[in-house]
Protein backbone atom coordinates (compact mmCIF):
# COMPACT_ATOMS: atom_id res chain seq x y z
CA UNK A 1 0.00 0.00 0.00
CA UNK A 2 1.02 3.25 -1.17
CA UNK A 3 1.07 5.82 2.44
CA UNK A 4 2.13 9.37 3.02
CA UNK A 5 2.97 10.61 6.19
CA UNK A 6 4.78 14.00 7.66
CA UNK A 7 7.13 13.32 10.05
CA UNK A 8 9.02 16.24 11.45
CA UNK A 9 7.81 18.49 9.10
CA UNK A 10 8.63 16.64 5.74
CA UNK A 11 6.25 14.70 3.43
CA UNK A 12 7.37 11.56 2.87
CA UNK A 13 5.60 8.94 0.33
CA UNK A 14 6.30 4.91 0.41
CA UNK A 15 4.72 1.50 -0.44
CA UNK A 16 4.63 -0.42 2.23
CA UNK A 17 3.83 -4.11 3.28
CA UNK A 18 0.46 -3.82 4.80
CA UNK A 19 2.06 -5.94 7.93
CA UNK A 20 4.77 -2.64 8.42
CA UNK A 21 5.14 -1.53 12.24
CA UNK A 22 5.57 2.26 12.04
CA UNK A 23 8.51 1.84 13.81
CA UNK A 24 10.18 -0.39 11.53
CA UNK A 25 8.91 2.24 8.89
CA UNK A 26 10.65 5.20 10.62
CA UNK A 27 13.78 3.03 11.31
CA UNK A 28 13.98 1.26 8.02
CA UNK A 29 12.44 3.05 5.34
CA UNK A 30 12.71 6.46 6.38
CA UNK A 31 16.07 6.20 7.92
CA UNK A 32 15.16 7.79 10.76
CA UNK A 33 17.00 5.48 14.07
CA UNK A 34 16.72 7.88 17.04
CA UNK A 35 13.54 5.89 17.61
CA UNK A 36 14.49 2.68 19.20
CA UNK A 37 13.01 -0.76 18.94
CA UNK A 38 13.15 -2.37 22.87
CA UNK A 39 10.46 -5.06 23.19
CA UNK A 40 7.90 -5.04 19.98
CA UNK A 41 5.11 -5.62 22.90
CA UNK A 42 4.81 -1.54 23.53
CA UNK A 43 5.96 -2.67 27.06
CA UNK A 44 9.38 -0.66 27.05
CA UNK A 45 7.94 2.80 25.25
CA UNK A 46 11.92 2.67 23.44
CA UNK A 47 9.93 3.79 20.10
CA UNK A 48 7.39 6.40 21.57
CA UNK A 49 7.39 9.19 19.04
CA UNK A 50 4.14 11.85 18.84
CA UNK A 51 1.19 11.30 16.40
CA UNK A 52 -0.70 14.14 15.72
CA UNK A 53 0.81 15.53 18.86
CA UNK A 54 -0.25 12.78 21.49
CA UNK A 55 2.00 10.39 22.32
CA UNK A 56 1.98 6.71 21.07
CA UNK A 57 4.39 3.79 20.81
CA UNK A 58 4.64 3.33 17.47
CA UNK A 59 5.26 -0.53 17.67
CA UNK A 60 1.91 -0.62 18.93
CA UNK A 61 0.76 0.35 15.12
CA UNK A 62 1.16 -0.43 11.21
CA UNK A 63 2.68 2.13 9.25
CA UNK A 64 -0.64 2.24 7.16
CA UNK A 65 -2.29 3.15 9.96
CA UNK A 66 -0.14 6.67 10.19
CA UNK A 67 -1.21 7.38 6.44
CA UNK A 68 -1.50 11.01 5.91
CA UNK A 69 -0.92 12.10 10.08
CA UNK A 70 1.74 14.03 11.26
CA UNK A 71 4.68 12.02 13.50
CA UNK A 72 7.05 14.16 15.68
CA UNK A 73 10.37 12.12 15.88
CA UNK A 74 12.87 12.46 18.65
CA UNK A 75 15.09 13.92 15.45
CA UNK A 76 12.76 16.25 14.68
CA UNK A 77 12.17 17.32 18.58
CA UNK A 78 14.47 19.97 18.60
CA UNK A 79 13.36 22.09 15.59
CA UNK A 80 9.60 21.63 16.87
CA UNK A 81 10.60 24.69 18.85
CA UNK A 82 12.09 27.06 16.99
CA UNK A 83 15.50 25.61 18.04
CA UNK A 84 18.98 26.35 15.77
CA UNK A 85 22.54 26.20 15.53
CA UNK A 86 22.56 22.74 17.79
CA UNK A 87 19.98 23.61 20.61
CA UNK A 88 18.23 21.04 21.98
CA UNK A 89 14.25 20.81 23.13
CA UNK A 90 14.25 22.29 26.49
CA UNK A 91 13.62 18.60 27.99
CA UNK A 92 16.40 17.48 25.98
CA UNK A 93 18.47 19.77 28.22
CA UNK A 94 17.05 19.17 31.12
CA UNK A 95 17.71 15.13 30.78
CA UNK A 96 21.57 16.45 29.51
CA UNK A 97 21.58 18.81 32.86
CA UNK A 98 20.33 16.07 35.26
CA UNK A 99 21.86 12.93 34.16
CA UNK A 100 18.87 11.64 33.00
CA UNK A 101 20.70 9.08 30.90
CA UNK A 102 22.78 6.34 31.45
CA UNK A 103 22.75 4.05 28.11
CA UNK A 104 20.65 5.96 26.27
CA UNK A 105 18.41 3.46 24.76
CA UNK A 106 15.52 4.25 26.52
CA UNK A 107 16.35 7.83 26.32
CA UNK A 108 13.97 8.92 22.87
CA UNK A 109 11.15 7.33 24.31
CA UNK A 110 11.31 8.49 27.71
CA UNK A 111 11.88 12.28 25.87
CA UNK A 112 9.10 11.90 23.93
CA UNK A 113 6.67 10.70 26.81
CA UNK A 114 8.00 13.31 28.86
CA UNK A 115 7.45 16.07 26.68
CA UNK A 116 4.02 15.03 25.97
CA UNK A 117 3.07 14.51 29.54
CA UNK A 118 4.22 18.49 30.03
CA UNK A 119 1.84 19.08 27.49
CA UNK A 120 -0.72 17.88 29.51
CA UNK A 121 0.19 18.63 32.66
CA UNK A 122 2.38 21.34 32.66
CA UNK A 123 2.96 21.35 36.01
CA UNK A 124 3.33 17.60 37.35
CA UNK A 125 4.50 16.86 40.87
CA UNK A 126 6.93 14.00 41.54
CA UNK A 127 4.16 11.63 41.55
CA UNK A 128 2.10 12.30 38.82
CA UNK A 129 5.54 12.50 36.83
CA UNK A 130 6.00 8.74 37.88
CA UNK A 131 2.73 7.62 37.15
CA UNK A 132 2.69 9.68 33.58
CA UNK A 133 6.28 7.81 32.83
CA UNK A 134 5.15 4.68 34.03
CA UNK A 135 4.73 3.04 30.11
CA UNK A 136 8.27 3.72 29.78
CA UNK A 137 10.73 1.32 31.38
CA UNK A 138 14.36 2.44 31.98
CA UNK A 139 17.10 -0.77 32.24
CA UNK A 140 19.11 1.01 34.21
CA UNK A 141 17.19 2.32 36.60
CA UNK A 142 17.59 5.90 36.13
CA UNK A 143 13.83 7.08 36.96
CA UNK A 144 15.42 9.13 40.18
CA UNK A 145 16.97 11.57 37.33
CA UNK A 146 14.93 11.08 35.10
CA UNK A 147 11.78 12.38 37.21
CA UNK A 148 14.23 15.44 38.44
CA UNK A 149 14.71 16.51 34.19
CA UNK A 150 11.17 16.35 33.89
CA UNK A 151 10.48 18.41 37.13
CA UNK A 152 13.62 20.85 36.04
CA UNK A 153 11.91 21.29 32.14
CA UNK A 154 8.41 21.80 33.79
CA UNK A 155 9.85 24.89 36.13
CA UNK A 156 11.39 26.15 33.11
CA UNK A 157 15.26 25.37 34.42
CA UNK A 158 16.59 23.54 31.53
CA UNK A 159 15.30 26.61 28.66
Amino acid sequence: MEIAVKINGEQHRHDVEPRTLLVHYIRDTVGLTGTNIGCDTSSCGACTIHLNGESVKSCTMFAVQADGEELLTIEGLAASVNATDGQMHPMQEAFRSCHALQCGYCTPGMVMASVSLLEENPNPNEQEVRQGLEGNLCRCTGYHNIVKAVLECAQGGAK
